[in-house]
């Protein structure tokens, strides 16, 4: 089963995510040739929505509703979107596949670099995260237990 907070990523990204600032700065980032590509990706992913939920009416009216920039209608697509993914793999996984090629492509390189100049017992930590968590700096655990 398709975990709800995929569901949602994935309509968001169809239906809003060129049209929101941060869609618009993000695809404005990458170059002429990848805009076009990211676009079209796009256009297919709505059209892998619309291909397998477009039979459902309420459905159909939500994805309309959605190709106009209505937030909720995304709501009703949702469970829906959820059940297709759990009941078809193959569909999940051609979503899943084009989802990650969109992200991809709108993935700016850094390739900044990073000086630290630290003198005497000074201790710095430098670093460059892309998703998941950091953990930045030392733990130091005293077991008072030890001390005694």
């Amino acid at each position: 089963m398709a975990d709800p907070l995929t569901v949602s990523a994935i309509l968001t990204l169809a239906f809003q995510f060129a049209n929101s600032e941060a869609g618009k700065a993000a695809i404005s980032k990458v170059s002429e040739a990848t805009t076009e590509s990211v676009l079209k990706a796009l256009g297919k992913l709505r059209q892998m929505i619309w291909g397998k939920l477009q039979h459902q009416p309420v459905v159909a009216a939500a994805l309309a509703e959605a190709e106009t920039g209505g937030t909720e209608a995304l709501k009703t697509i949702e469970p829906d979107l959820q059940i297709a993914m759990r009941d078809d793999p193959t569909f999940a996984d051609e979503l899943q596949q084009l989802v990650q090629t969109i992200n991809a492509s709108l993935k700016i390189n850094d390739n900044s670099t990073m000086n630290q100049y630290n003198s005497g017992n000074a201790k710095g930590w430098q670093t460059k995260v892309e998703g998941g968590t950091a953990y930045i700096g030392e733990i130091h655990i005293h077991d008072k237990s030890s001390n005694d």
